[in-house]
């Protein structure tokens, strides 16, 4: 019999009405698209529709307790696995042809959630082993936590939101703005007088083509020119071992590995554009690495990485990515995905990306 896995849901929001959802890819069904039933525990697997954006033909809308309560929800082996969680209104779901499940977005303005207040945590449940964390790297909103109670081993707690991270956070990119003029407030997204979310920069630039252009290029230029005169050295922390560069004709050099050329701020904020496109072999550990120190502002003060990096050096330098640097400040533990390669640790270093990992004896995720 195929492992299932139960999931309880404690809901600490005031509203009388908190929606949970569950989507991912069912691992024994072919990796078909997959929701969970109202019910909390019956599979839903949609039928391809004849066109795009057809309604679900399951009611997917699991109904949480009062505040204080715990739901709990069975899933099966899914990849990719999200839960999500919406107040006060459900969420709108869609399949389109294949069938692929049009989520909710917060970059695409005619979205039917664009205006209700959501969030989720990720997760994937193989082969009795869960792997799950929050993340930031889309947007933040709602204060997501987990803890999970592995068969062998300590209790893994991340603990998400403090009660006022996005107001704090909201705070903090409005006077970051003051400070350098740049696009951080624009980051805020407000419905009927409420602010509902914060847009990662990378989604910010997705919504407005226009935001933070230019903004890390002289920072780029000092570590261009650094690394001209000495070598760069990053641990893949993989088969490749420590790999050197140096900069040569306008690109940072791996000798018979590859290079990469200036990134622009896009770049950096995405860690997928540019010179950051290709993870082929060596170059995967590497742009994880050098996007990391970028976000992190920390390629300057160190030249071997990740391994001479503190947690106490990130995101110093005046140029930096100060969501990521909020984010995380508004967060208990100071843990989730403020950026695609958040996960990237420093030799004996804390980790940053606020995941959960193991074979699970119980599994809690806490909305609110």
């Amino acid at each position: 019999m195929a492992p299932t896995l139960d999931i309880d849901i404690q809901n600490r929001i005031s509203s009388g009405q908190v929606y949970a959802y569950v989507t991912g890819q069912a691992l024994d069904n072919g990796n078909h698209v997959c929701l969970i039933r109202a019910d909390g525990k019956t599979p839903y697997f949609p039928a391809s529709p004849s066109h795009t954006c057809a309604p679900l033909s399951e009611d997917c809308s699991i109904p949480l307790g009062p505040q204080g309560s715990i739901t709990r929800i069975t899933i099966p082996q899914l990849a990719g696995g999200r839960i999500w969680f919406s107040i006060g209104k459900e969420l709108t779901f869609l399949v389109n042809p294949g069938p692929a499940i049009v989520e909710p977005s917060v970059t695409n303005p005619s979205d039917p959630n664009i205006h209700i207040e959501w969030d989720f945590c990720e997760f994937t449940f193989a082969n009795n082993q869960l792997y799950a964390n929050i993340s930031y790297v889309d947007f933040v909103s709602l204060p997501v936590s987990l803890t999970m109670t592995p068969h062998d081993g300590e209790v893994q707690k991340v603990l998400g939101l403090k009660p006022d991270g996005l107001a704090s956070i909201c705070a903090g990119l409005e006077a970051q703005h003051l400070v350098d003029g740049n696009d951080w407030h624009k980051l805020i997204f407000e419905s009927e007088g409420r602010k509902l979310r914060v847009l990662s920069p990378n989604n910010g630039a997705v919504m407005n083509g226009n935001m933070f252009q230019g903004y890390y290029d002289s920072y780029v230029n000092q570590v261009w020119e650094k690394y001209s005169r000495t070598p760069l050295t990053v641990d893949t922390q993989a088969q490749w071992g420590k790999l050197t560069a140096k900069v040569s004709n306008g690109s940072l050099e791996f000798h018979g590995i590859g290079s990469f050329r200036k990134p622009s701020s896009a770049d950096i904020f995405s860690c997928s554009t540019g010179p950051f496109a290709s993870n082929a072999g060596a170059l995967g550990p590497l742009t994880a690495r050098i996007c990391a120190g970028l976000n992190r502002s920390t390629l300057l003060v160190n030249d071997v990485h990740p391994n001479n990096e503190r947690v106490s050096q990130y995101y110093k330098d005046k140029i930096t990515n100060h969501y990521a640097r909020l984010v995380h400040e508004a967060n208990i533990d100071g843990r989730g995905y403020a950026f695609p390669y958040d996960d990237v640790p420093a030799s004996e270093g804390v980790d940053q990306s606020g995941f959960v990992n193991g074979s699970p004896k119980s599994f809690l995720v806490t909305i609110g």
